[in-house]
């Protein structure tokens, strides 16, 4: 629920009018300005839908690796593609994890048809300290984004502002 509300994603170099590299920015639900109810309505559907029909959700990097703008460089397509595929194919269910210390998430120690480094997007980094700082950067733009969302009381009880809140990143 908390990455569903959130809806990052990055406008990229020549997607809109001035923006020359990467720019983090924030849609709740990834879709934001096509909502009809409050954002926190659509992440209770969803999380009840998915506890309903027992569907684990997966988050994958489609956007940059290997260090920041002019250094990296974009996720490959195949990559992309053979994670999903993957995941279709139930090859990730099993697959041990390991949790990132910044975000959380439970990132699959493989993968097939993805080099293992990818998963692990510090170790793609020549400077990791760089990444560490862009990390946590983003990690309280995550923070200040989901302020947004810290009046508002869920009707869905098993999971109330406080709960989905805890799934942010650490800072």
């Amino acid at each position: 629920m908390y990455h569903f509300l959130c809806g990052y994603t990055a406008k990229a170099a020549g997607t809109e009018v001035g923006v020359v590299e990467p720019q983090a920015t924030f849609s709740p639900c990834f879709g934001g300005a096509f909502l009809v109810l409050h954002p926190i309505r659509y992440a209770e559907l969803l999380a009840e839908r998915m506890r309903r029909h027992r569907v684990r959700a997966w988050l994958i990097n489609t956007g940059w690796t290997g260090g920041p703008y002019g250094v990296g460089s974009r996720m490959k397509l195949a990559y992309t593609r053979a994670a999903i595929d993957a995941i279709h194919d139930g090859q990730l269910a099993d697959v041990p994890g390991r949790e990132d210390p910044i975000f959380g998430l439970q990132v699959p120690t493989t993968c097939p048809h993805v080099p293992t480094e990818l998963l692990t997007p510090r170790d793609t980094w020549s400077d990791r300290e760089v990444y560490d700082r862009m990390a946590r950067r983003l990690a309280l733009q995550f923070h200040e984004h989901f302020a947004t969302f810290a009046d508002f009381r869920s009707t869905f009880v098993d999971y109330p502002i406080e709960v989905i809140r805890g799934a942010g990143p650490k800072v």
